[in-house]
C-alpha cells in the first residue's frame, strides 16, 4: 500500500503540475473515460478470468484508489507530454518511452507488499507489452475526438 500511496502522490503531483495542453472539460472527460474503461476492463481479467488482480483476488475497495487516483493521471501526463505537432518519428520514440515507463511502473508494482500491490494470475508482462500500446492509441483516440467536438 505504501508504494501505491507514493505513486498515487508522485503521479498526481507531475499530472497537475505539468499540465500546459488539457483544458478542465479535457481533464474530466480523460478521467472519467479512463475511469470507465479501467474498470470494464479489470472486470473481465481481473474477476471474470483471474488474470491479474490487485491486493487481493476478490473485489475489494482497496482497488478503488488504482482506478481512480493512479490511471487517470498517468493517461495525463501521457497527453499533456505527447509531442503532437512534431514528427511521426517523435511521436514513436514518446510512445515507446512512455511504454517503457509503464511496463517499468508495472513491474515495480509486483513487489512484495507494503511496496507493492499488483499480482498476476496468468498475466504477464509480455501481454501488457502487447494490450498498452493499443490501449494508448484508443486513449490518443478518445482524445482527438474529444478536440474534434470542443472546436464544433
Amino acid at each position: 500500500m505504501i508504494g501505491l500511496i507514493m505513486a498515487i502522490i508522485l503521479v498526481n503531483f507531475i499530472a497537475f503540475k505539468t499540465n500546459k495542453r488539457l483544458t478542465k472539460n479535457q481533464i474530466v472527460h480523460i478521467w472519467l473515460f479512463t475511469i470507465a474503461f479501467q474498470m470494464n476492463f479489470d472486470f473481465y481479467i481481473d474477476m471474470e478470468y483471474h488474470g491479474y488482480w490487485y491486493f487481493t483476488q476478490n473485489a475489494d475497495l482497496k482497488e478503488l484508489p488504482t482506478n481512480i487516483a493512479l490511471v487517470p493521471p498517468a493517461n495525463m501526463i501521457f497527453l499533456n507530454f505527447y509531442p503532437f505537432e512534431k514528427s511521426k518519428i517523435k511521436q514513436g520514440i514518446f510512445f515507446i518511452l512512455f511504454l517503457i515507463g509503464i511496463l517499468t511502473y508495472e513491474a515495480i508494482s509486483l513487489l512484495p507488499e507494503p511496496w507493492g500491490y499488483f499480482h498476476f494470475g496468468w498475466w504477464n508482462l509480455g501481454y501488457s507489452a502487447i494490450l498498452d500500446p493499443i490501449l494508448l492509441l484508443i486513449l490518443l483516440g478518445y482524445y482527438k475526438w474529444i478536440c474534434t467536438i470542443e472546436s464544433q
